[in-house]
């Protein structure tokens, strides 16, 4: 099989396996998992296989204090509504739990005119954030809490906004929880207080999780597969996940403590995460409590508190968009978080050099159109020497030919003849393949920063694509892309096996049936990068023909 054709043909194969073993990742469903694994995990913790859900409309203020139970057992309170200029959020009484979480400056997926719901509790998508006390009669996510207010509202000239929720034990504590919510800002302070009201100093720990199903949000392209879990990050081990699957298995491959780090909850384009302090000793933990219900969090010792005393904690939460240089400054590793995949070296840059485009131009669809013509640029001279290699397998194709017929049964002497037509035209065989070989990290990089950044969600364009992170919804961008490579494929050599060259011909049908599915800036990118492409080919093979070797 001829070489030229031999390299690209396996990197499509393996392209087609990996989209294909995407979506199996996507569609697949987690089974059934075993006992649940209780080392590390906290005791107060073991009562939380139960699914929460709400009551009432998310607008409507809570008036009654009494609680309900809902339909699988969980208790759930009155609600307190906060509104900030970028989320609007629910706080339970039952736990105090920030219950829901809308981020007001980014749209949902199913429905442009409504905000993200990133945290909620209604329906199949459970994703809350909890937080509580571990010891003895200490209040926990399960306590009921009184509200000091019901309805708080960010007003205009103010920049901060506090809430406060308070449980008491009779003889041991007076525990209050109190949200720091600021203008501008995804960062929700959780502030615990305890005052001991007995006769014996308290130790406690607090704990800090996110309760969650392993089901993805509504809104991810099909055909790609995009990470939906915990992630854990020390200075140590730095960044990991850990799947939903692994906790199935009782699989832990990221330290129980440490004096630093965070562990957060991702999906796509958006990340929830607890950031305590640096220099306190943590207990991450992770589990199973329920029917495709987790829990992922972090445990932090309080002090000792005398009798009479008070003692207060405050973690930062961290609910929003994943924009790079953002969570870069909350936290050290936070902007990992950001799903470059395995190529997060180059990707990163990539993108530091789109947004520096769409800076000067303003509209991401042209970016990724400047960044396309300047990644060719670059790569201009391999793409060159790849193309001129092409040009003469085209010249001497009628001569390989003519071997191939002349030494159809003698396979040593029509490789030794092939050489020799090699050395006699000057041809690396593998001159075509080796500098597109070199290429395709940096392609694959942009491949991935076009699908994680969240800055290109609900970005137009021009005229009919009003979202780059959606599908063409006229397909117009994938049959340019299915015609493009039918053209790139027609002025290319053909390969000599009859077999070889059916499957060439069956290739742009393969692609461009997954990239009819695709996000729109995908395509795009794919659209100019194979228009280029044709352009430098005809260019150089018309030098070629023109004597020009």
């Amino acid at each position: 099989m001829n070489m030229q054709r031999l390299i690209p043909l396996a990197i499509f194969m393996l392209s087609s396996f990996m989209l294909w073993n995407a979506w199996q990742d996507r569609e697949h469903k987690i089974p059934a998992a075993p006992a649940v694994q209780g080392g590390g995990v906290p005791a107060p913790v073991a009562g939380l296989g139960t699914t929460p859900t709400a009551t009432g409309p998310a607008t409507a203020p809570p008036a009654a204090t009494a609680t309900a139970t809902d339909s699988e057992g969980l208790r759930h309170g009155s609600r307190v509504l906060v509104r900030t200029d970028v989320v609007q959020a629910e706080i339970d009484t039952d736990g105090a739990d920030l219950r829901d979480l809308k981020l007001l400056k980014h749209l949902s997926a199913e429905d442009s005119k409504k905000p993200v719901d990133l945290l909620e509790d209604r329906g199949s998508l459970i994703y809350v954030a909890q937080s509580g006390l571990l010891g003895q009669g200490l209040p926990n996510h399960t306590t009921t809490f009184t509200a000091d207010t019901a309805d708080a509202t960010l007003q205009p000239g103010q920049d901060s906004l506090d809430v406060r929720l308070k449980a008491e034990v009779p003889g041991v504590a007076e525990v209050s929880k109190i949200y720091h919510f600021k203008r501008g800002s995804y960062v929700v302070s959780v502030e615990t207080v305890v005052k001991n009201l007995g006769t014996a100093p308290l130790t406690p720990e607090a704990y800090y999780q996110f309760l969650r199903v392993s089901k993805a949000p509504p809104g991810d392209p099909r055909f790609v597969s995009t990470y939906t879990g915990p992630a854990v990050y020390t200075q140590a081990t730095k960044f990991q996940k850990v799947p939903f699957a692994d906790i199935d298995k009782g699989k832990k491959d990221f330290p129980s403590t440490a004096d630093n780090g965070w562990i957060a909850m991702l999906q796509h384009y958006f990340v929830a995460a607890w950031l305590p302090q640096p220099g306190v000793q943590r207990e991450f933990f992770t589990r199973k409590v329920g029917n495709d219900l987790y829990t992922a969090g972090v445990i932090l010792p309080m002090g000792a508190v005398a009798p009479g005393a008070t003692a207060s904690q405050t973690v930062p939460l961290y609910a929003g968009p994943q924009e790079g240089s953002k969570l870069k400054a909350l936290a050290p590793g936070l902007d990992l978080t950001i799903d470059y995949g395995w190529l997060t070296i180059i990707a990163t840059p990539l993108f530091y050099v789109l947004s520096w485009i769409h800076g000067w131009v303003g509209n991401w669809g042209a970016a990724i159109i400047l960044l396309t013509v300047l990644i060719k640029a670059i790569f201009f001279p391999l793409s060159a020497a790849s193309y001129k290699s092409m040009a003469r397998m085209r010249v001497v194709q009628p001569k390989m030919t003519r071997i191939r017929e002349q030494y159809a049964d003698d396979k040593a002497r029509m490789n030794q003849a092939m050489m020799e037509l090699y050395k006699t035209e000057k041809i690396n065989p593998l001159g075509g393949c080796l500098p597109m070989v070199v290429q395709i990290p940096v392609f694959i990089s942009l491949y991935w920063v076009l699908l994680g950044s969240v800055e290109l969600r609900h970005a137009p364009f021009v005229g009919w694509i009003q979202d780059l992170s959606a599908q063409d919804p006229y397909y117009i961008l994938p049959v340019l892309m299915t015609a493009s490579m039918f053209l790139q494929q027609r002025m290319s050599p053909k390969p000599p096996d009859p077999v070889q060259a059916k499957i060439m011909m069956f290739m742009p049908l393969a692609f461009s049936f997954m990239f009819f599915f695709f996000p729109a800036g995908l395509v795009l990118y794919w659209v100019v990068n194979n228009v280029l492409s044709i352009a430098q080919q005809w260019q150089i093979t018309r030098m070629m023909g023109d004597g020009k070797r």
